[in-house]
């Protein structure tokens, strides 16, 4: 089907309710022809915790919003929900969802679990704005998934802010990139779909040591992209780092910031 905004291929994004970040790093990020749709995951949920969980018990319902919309693809930019559900259900869940719907379903974290594999890289380090209990959530689900989390930064939130994560400034993520010193890792992952990170990444979009810099957004358009192309062909790296110094996302970043 040819569609005038997307002729090379639509997107659907499921992104938490509040979140600020998603929908425009994802925008500044497609590459021309593709174009993105979004639908909000809800939850009435008095804590965090639990609401990460309610956005993945009624995943069926948030990919249900997207009624019968061309999409090559359905990606959630949401982690947190991945590290509380656990790797197995994990698995299980977008597997099923994925037969469901009749197309590929993805989510950010299993984005990064493929871009680790791609790239080879087994050591990470890790940039969290999460809140301490959810950032060791986060550390035990990478561990579980194989990688070695050799460095954790934690970044300083606002609890006080409408949400500590989303009202972050632009130079958090830097900061946190900067903070990373452990020699032996293979990528640094800054955490977070709300993690606002595009400018951090247009400056450091590597360590001093060579190693690449990656964020959950930037991950994710990437795999959602290569499932269009095909659920048996194996995500390229090469693509994902082209995407990570890409000079076209960067212009637009900057005349934002103009």
């Amino acid at each position: 089907m040819s569609l005038v905004y997307a002729p090379q291929g639509l997107l659907g994004v499921l992104t938490p309710q509040a979140n600020t970040t998603v929908e425009p790093e994802m925008q500044l990020l497609c590459p021309p022809g593709v174009a993105v749709l979004t639908a909000r995951m809800t939850s009435s949920a008095p804590d965090l915790k639990a609401r990460l969980i309610d956005y993945y018990q009624q995943l069926p319902r948030w990919i249900g919003e997207f009624a019968n919309a061309p999409l090559g693809v359905v990606a959630s930019a949401c982690t947190g929900a991945s590290y509380l559900i656990g790797a197995e259900a994990e698995d299980e869940l977008f597997a099923q969802a994925a037969l469901q719907s009749g197309r590929p379903v993805t989510n950010s974290a299993l984005a990064v679990i493929a871009a680790m594999k791609a790239l080879h890289a087994s050591r990470i380090a890790l940039v969290s704005p999460y809140p301490a209990w959810l950032t060791e959530h986060s550390r035990a689900y990478w561990q579980s998934r194989g990688l070695q989390v050799q460095q954790v930064v934690q970044l300083s939130t606002d609890a006080q802010a409408f949400h500590p994560i989303y009202a972050l400034e632009r130079q958090a993520a830097a900061q946190g990139i900067a903070a990373v010193t452990h020699p032996e890792v293979d990528a640094v992952l800054l955490l977070g779909t709300g993690l606002p990170t595009l400018p951090a990444l247009a400056e450091h979009p590597y360590t001093p040591a060579g190693k690449p810099v990656l964020s959950c957004n930037l991950v994710l358009l990437w795999h959602a992209l290569e499932l269009t192309r095909g659920q048996g062909e194996a995500p390229r790296a090469q693509v994902l780092l082209d995407l990570l110094q890409e000079r076209r996302w960067r212009v637009r970043l900057g005349g934002l910031q103009e």
